[in-house]
């Protein structure tokens, strides 16, 4: 057995009770500060309170110690990252600035220990890192001074374990799509689960294929081509917590068929790869949990400030 100890703190400028308020709301659907999109969100079953079971991804704990503005534990209940606890506190360094430390105390087998050395930690450093990040745009109203940059070997892994779409039926409420090939003779559907903070709007998933658009609703965006051999569309359809890559296909002649019996065995795999890579794509262009959902604690900051945007820090 291997025991790990991590540690991560940042001086805030700003009251200790701001900053308290911003941990209070981690797990909530308004969670400030757990860098979503581009890592997994931490949920728990409950409200955040001893007892709460959850996790971010594939790891698994359980809140065992609450004090409200102040700190929060959770032990591990998974094998994921081996026995222990990751903590959260802040520490007041007078009125107008606090300490906010996060500490890791693992116990692993030597394999799990590896597995941590080259993969898991350099995530979780930069995620905790990031975390700090939103911290500050929450207690500050700004964007941090240095924001943390995502390591290579932290973005490869993102990049290796990001969701992969499944195979779903054709959306009954693809509406443009079924009005415009009721009768395909090929259809198949994609999808991937959508991820706090991502954009609900079907026109920002307008580059996963690029084609010519063929039309618009409040929930669905339909590209296409028509050629002597076929036609096909595509439409990106939104749900609450979906986002669906739909295709039809409609066949002409001899020649669309024997096209499409090659191009057919490609479809698949291209509909995925373009499904996933805007996906992950949009994710990482989505505004910091830190600025969107910071206004709840506005009227703590020195002053009272309303957050600053993406659009004013630049």
């Amino acid at each position: 057995m291997r025991a790990v100890r991590n540690v991560h703190e940042r001086i805030i400028p700003a009251p200790a009770d701001c900053v308290g308020a911003l941990l209070d709301r981690v797990s909530a659907p308004d969670d400030p500060i757990f860098p979503t999109p581009v890592w997994p969100a931490m949920v728990l079953d409950h409200p955040l309170g001893v007892g709460a079971d959850g996790g971010h991804g594939r790891v698994r704990y359980r809140v065992t110690a609450y004090v409200p503005g102040r700190s929060v534990r959770f032990d591990t209940t998974g094998a994921a990252m081996g026995q222990g606890y990751h903590r959260f506190d802040v520490e007041p360094l007078g009125a107008e600035r606090c300490r906010v430390v996060h500490i890791l105390e693992l116990t692993m087998p030597v394999r799990r220990f590896l597995q941590w050395k080259t993969a898991i930690q350099p995530v979780h450093d930069t995620m905790i890192e990031e975390v700090f990040d939103n911290i500050e745009r929450g207690a500050l109203g700004r964007p941090p001074h240095a924001p943390t940059r995502r390591r290579p070997r932290a973005l490869l892994v993102n990049w290796l374990f990001w969701a992969r779409p499944r195979a779903v039926p054709v959306p009954s409420h693809a509406r443009l799509l079924h009005e415009d090939v009721p009768r395909p003779d090929f259809a198949d559907a994609w999808r991937l689960p959508m991820l706090p903070g991502m954009s609900r709007d079907p026109r920002d998933w307008r580059h996963v294929l690029p084609f010519p658009v063929r039309g618009t609703a409040d929930r669905e965006l339909m590209t296409g081509k028509d050629a002597s051999h076929l036609d096909f569309r595509s439409s990106i359809v939104i749900e609450d917590d979906t986002v669906t890559l739909a295709t039809a296909v409609r066949l002409h002649n001899t020649r669309g068929r024997l096209y499409f019996a090659v191009a057919g065995l490609a479809h698949p795999y291209m509909a995925r790869l373009m499904l996933r890579r805007a996906h992950r794509r949009l994710a990482f262009t989505a505004r910091p949990a830190g600025e969107r959902n910071a206004g709840a604690s506005a009227d703590l900051r020195p002053g009272g400030e309303a957050p600053v945007t993406g659009a004013q820090a630049q």
